[in-house]
């Protein structure tokens, strides 16, 4: 709009001049006239040379909005491309440290666990300070009292603590491990009263030289990758293998997910008087017990079939005699769903002379006459479980377990009256994980065990459990 009125008002100065230029050409000589039009001529080059710059001004201004309105929608795509982009992910947590002055990696991890439960026992009582108030143990449920008893019990004792070492040297993996916990420290530990401290106690202490363990580890003749997950210390104590002690084993690959394990481990005959059920730790073995396992892995799940072989052996000073010990192990879990997030496992083992591998020694490896004779104690044992993986972080698992013991004969009519003849038990827990690291559960189990002479007790019991992994 001002470039036209600039341009009217240049156009009628121009007329007015020319005019004016008539009206005197008459009064003015020829050469003033001459004079006139270069004047004029020379300000209408100088009127177009101002309308030249006023357009190069409209077209400059037009090229600068064009600009800025482009710039704005860059700005614009740019806000909405950050916001709907996701968040940047937090920094990952530094796994393990090295080790000051070496190579070794170091890592510490565990759980912090704590377990609330409240038990009814059919048959009376049981000690305040027994195992079998913390955890499941059916070689403790009351067999012989009268009326029903129910506890309330809180413990942290499962809490547990590890250090892993792992390093190279040479081309060659070299590797520690140790764990500990307070649940497993023998003897009266503590007061409820006060402070309820307890001990902690050595679970594993092992070094790994490529494919050679020395150390104390889990038995091989033991599959803990089948154990169903459980509020509970063990879940199913009386129909699992479940041993831990000091051993030399070498591991090695025999094909596509095929490993045989193969060790040398720390005697121990557990043996019982035909005159009573207590069991004697004798430590008068003179060769190591030899286990053996063949791991297979695969799509439809893993699976294991594991030996056991060993000399049992007493000698008091009065009497010496040895036995013969021997089972065989067959475990696996069966993925039902590519995620493995349904699955079945279980496990079942027989053997002579096997008692304290199976079930926390609920039977004797061994019976010892008045004539100073092993007597071996038949042992089977089973369990069958079922995990049902409802989503990501809520999931359940329901299990039954059994364990039958059969004693030598020979022996007069009531001799092993007081004997643990069968266990069996079966529970259900429900767990939610609400973020990692992070579990909590309720379980309910019932238990029962039965003695040779037909006596029998019963537990049930509900448990609470909270535990934070790191």
């Amino acid at each position: 709009m001002k470039t036209t009125k600039s341009i009217g008002f240049l156009a009628g100065v121009a007329a007015i001049a020319l005019m004016s230029g008539t009206a005197h050409a008459k009064e003015t000589p020829k050469e003033t006239v001459e004079q006139r039009l270069d004047r004029i001529e020379a300000e209408n080059a100088a009127m177009h040379v101002e309308i030249d710059t006023l357009r190069g001004q409209q077209n400059q201004t037009a090229v600068t909005a064009q600009q800025a309105q482009a710039q704005a929608q860059q700005a614009d795509a740019k806000a909405t491309q950050i916001a709907a982009s996701p968040a940047p992910a937090p920094a990952a947590l530094v796994d393990g440290f090295t080790a000051t002055g070496g190579t070794t990696r170091v890592k510490v991890g565990g759980f912090v666990k704590t377990v609330a439960s409240v038990s009814s026992f059919s048959k009376g009582d049981i000690a305040g300070n027994a195992l079998g108030r913390d955890f499941y143990l059916p070689q403790q449920i009351p067999v012989s009292g009268t009326g029903k008893y129910t506890v309330t019990d809180f413990s942290a004792k499962q809490s547990r603590f590890w250090v892993n070492l792992d390093t190279t040297v040479a081309g060659h993996s070299l590797k520690g491990y140790v764990e500990a916990d307070f649940q497993t420290a023998t003897g009266t530990q503590g007061s409820e009263r006060t402070t309820n401290g307890y001990n902690l106690a050595l679970r594993r202490a092992y070094v790994q030289f490529d494919g050679l363990t020395v150390g104390q580890d889990w038995s091989t003749f033991q599959n803990t990758a089948v154990l169903p997950e459980s509020t509970d210390f063990v879940g199913v104590t009386e129909g699992t293998t479940f041993v831990r002690q000091p051993l030399i084993r070498y591991s090695t690959p025999l094909g596509k997910g095929v490993t045989l394990h193969i060790s040398a481990e720390n005697p121990e005959t557990a043996s019982a008087l035909a005159t009573g059920p207590a069991l004697t730790e004798n430590d008068d073995d003179g060769m190591p017990d030899f286990a053996a396992r063949v791991n297979i892995s695969g799509g439809l799940g893993d699976f294991a079939i594991a030996g056991l072989f060993r000399q049992l052996k007493v000698d008091n000073g009065i009497v010496d005699d040895t036995a013969t010990g021997y089972g065989v192990s067959a475990s696996g879990k069966i993925f039902l769903t590519k995620d493995k997030a349904y699955n079945v496992s279980f496990m079942a083992t027989y053997g002579t002379g096997i008692g304290r591998y199976v079930g926390l020694n609920f039977a004797p490896d061994a019976i010892f006459d008045a004539t100073g004779k092993l007597h071996t104690v038949d042992n089977f044992a089973a369990f069958g479980a079922v995990r049902l993986g409802w989503t990501p972080s809520v999931r359940s698992n329901v299990m039954v377990s059994y364990q039958k013991a059969d004693y030598p004969g020979g022996f007069a009519a009531g001799t092993f009256n007081s004997y643990n003849e069968s266990a069996w038990s079966v529970a259900g827990n429900l767990f939610y994980t609400p973020v990692k690291g992070l579990d909590l559960g309720i379980e309910y189990r019932h238990g029962e065990r039965k003695l040779v002479s037909g006596a029998s007790g019963a537990l049930n019991r509900i448990e609470l459990a909270a535990k934070f992994s790191f």
